[in-house]
């Protein structure tokens, strides 16, 4: 479903260049559950942020159910994201003055739902999360635990191919946090892919592989058998 080939990515300060990935080969097949680990700056988001096309590589290929990403234009790229990906970010990235109701449909109208059918969509998703009664609060009434499963909630509601986690557990307290790690182990069951971001080895326990990276490189790639 994803494959990376010797990816690479640097960032330029003027005459200082700060190589990030160093030649990255990776591959994961539809249905597993990721998850990527590596101490601060290793490039673990920078590493999830070009295999979502949220950002471009300055070299090597990232390649989505065997099509070459770097042939797609801006535009192309926009709608692969938005039809075939879901993002779960540490910060929310909720929108502050849509309710929780809108800011999930809002992504569904995007794709061309109607309103009742994207409202539904999301009523019935929302729910699911057990965050019917949250339907129409806005962010800032919410807890942190909460927002994030709005925030999931937006990412699966059009049933993505890839679900992309981006540290999801670093601003929630341990029981919030436990929520979200076993809402994604739920998914998981379900079919879905999933590539997440973490620096707690307990909840990367929770996924299939284990990808660990340092320096910009993988260093190993442990498998969790009993998930």
């Amino acid at each position: 479903m994803i494959q990376t080939i010797k990816l690479t990515k640097s960032f330029k300060n003027g005459d200082i260049e700060t190589k990030v990935l160093k030649g990255i080969d990776f591959s994961a097949t539809e249905g597993q559950f990721v998850a990527i680990m590596g101490r601060s700056g290793a490039g673990k988001s920078t590493f999830l942020y070009q295999m979502s096309l949220l950002d471009s590589p300055t070299g090597g290929d990232v390649i989505l159910n065997g099509t070459n990403t770097k042939n797609m234009g801006p535009d192309e790229k926009m709608k692969f994201r938005l039809i075939q990906f879901g993002y779960v970010f540490q910060d929310y990235a909720l929108l502050p003055d849509l309710t929780a109701l809108e800011n999930v449909a809002l992504p569904l109208l995007m794709q061309g739902f109607s309103r009742r059918d994207a409202n539904k969509k999301s009523k019935d998703v929302l729910a699911k999360m057990g965050l019917a009664h949250r339907v129409d609060n806005l962010p800032s009434q919410l807890s942190g635990g909460e927002q994030q499963r709005v925030s999931i909630t937006r990412a699966v509601a059009h049933d993505p191919k890839i679900l992309f986690a981006d540290e999801p557990t670093a601003n929630l307290d341990n029981e919030s946090s436990r929520k979200v790690i076993e809402i994604f182990k739920e998914l998981h069951k379900e079919g879905q892919t999933i590539i997440m971001v973490t620096h707690e080895l307990e909840y990367a326990k929770e996924a299939q592989i284990i990808v660990h990276l340092d320096d910009g490189k993988i260093t190993e790639i442990t498998k969790n058998r009993s998930v």
